[in-house]
């Protein structure tokens, strides 16, 4: 059941990133490009989903727990590190570049395009590099 359910949000947030526009990165830039040709449309789109999750969360979380699963993963970290701070401007770097972040990043690969499939195949090398540092970071002597 959990499968099946994950299976829908995934498939509903893939239907709501192509509708939005948030899967074309012409469109993504001409939203971050406030001082040239800004596209304020992406705004709504975000400001839509902030509009119907923030209750929706609300309301679960006071819950004692989800309905598939047995506890809530929340993020317990509250720190600022130099992990976050870097992670967070080369996320920026790579949204503005490329006119895509993860998710729609992966929704496009069904386009097969070669300009996707090169952001989409960087942006996993990228978390395999890092997954690779933690580990040899972690396993270190």
């Amino acid at each position: 059941m959990q499968i099946l359910a994950a299976f829908i949000a995934g498939l509903v947030f893939a239907v709501g990133l192509a509708i939005g526009g948030m899967t074309d990165p012409n469109k993504v830039v001409s939203f971050l490009d406030i001082f040239g040709g800004w596209d304020p449309s992406l705004a709504f789109v975000m400001g839509g989903a902030i509009l119907l999750y923030a209750p929706v969360y609300h309301y679960i979380i006071k819950k004692t727990r989800p309905l598939l699963h047995h506890t809530f993963h929340l993020p317990t970290r509250k720190d600022i590190d130099a992990r976050l701070i870097v992670g967070g401007m080369l996320f920026g770097v790579g949204w503005g570049l490329g006119g895509f972040c993860p998710g729609p990043a992966i929704v496009s690969t069904a386009s097969l395009r070669g300009d996707v499939l090169t952001f989409a195949g960087s942006m996993f090398a990228g978390m395999f590099a890092v997954y690779l540092y933690d580990r040899f970071r972690t396993t270190a002597p």
